[in-house]
């Protein structure tokens, strides 16, 4: 009498469904992924540079794509070739990263929407360029990549394993810093030393902090 035992396929196939669906009424984080990217395919279209505008983008946009989609997909791996990393509590992870991801992704667009015509998804400087402080950017200079960093914080939590919080942080916010620090020569040398004096008085991405 032999016994038949279930193929390492299926049990990775059945852990992925326990770990991302697990509760019924909640989006999947696959799903959540894909609202991000739409909405950013959106400023895409909609948010590039004029063609007076002076670009110092330096490919970053495209380095910046390439880190998340790399790091979206290996960190969905990690869930099917490593289903011992799994998080303790993938219920609670899901619901303090769902809250992570809604809140990251309404300050990116609040902040975006305060920005107004001067936000752009390239790194450009225009003619009629002028500094803003207030609002979101009173104590942090570059809300839209907290927001945006919080949301993958969040989508990661949200998939409940630990080498793809790993994979989709790390690499993810390396990439961000690098665009700030493009971005803010840019401006240093746009807006001079008003620009300057903002930077010594406020942070990047924490209010306080960092």
């Amino acid at each position: 009498m032999s016994i038949h035992t279930p193929s390492r396929r299926i049990l990775r196939r059945e852990h992925i469904f326990l770990v991302v669906n697990f509760s019924m009424r909640l989006p999947d984080p696959l799903l959540l992924g894909a609202i991000y990217g739409l909405s950013e395919l959106y400023l895409v279209v909609t948010r590039r540079s004029r063609a007076q505008a002076v670009s110092h983008d330096r490919r970053s946009i495209i380095l910046l794509w390439t880190v998340i989609a790399v790091s979206l997909w290996l960190g969905i791996q990690m869930i099917w070739l490593f289903p011992s990393t799994t998080v303790p509590y993938p219920r609670g992870f899901y619901f303090f990263g769902f809250i992570l991801f809604l809140g990251g992704l309404a300050l990116r667009w609040y902040s975006i929407g305060y920005l107004g015509r001067y936000f752009t998804v390239d790194v450009s400087i225009s003619a009629e360029h002028k500094l803003i402080d207030s609002g979101p950017y009173r104590h942090i200079r570059h809300p839209t990549y907290t927001g945006a960093v919080l949301a993958f914080v969040g989508l990661a939590f949200c998939f409940g394993n630990w080498l793809t919080l790993l994979f989709l942080t790390v690499p993810i916010i390396g990439a961000f810093l690098w665009r700030i620090r493009i971005e803010e020569r840019a401006l240093l040398e746009a807006l001079g030393e008003k620009y300057h004096a903002y930077m010594r008085r406020t942070k990047r991405l924490i209010p306080w902090v960092y």
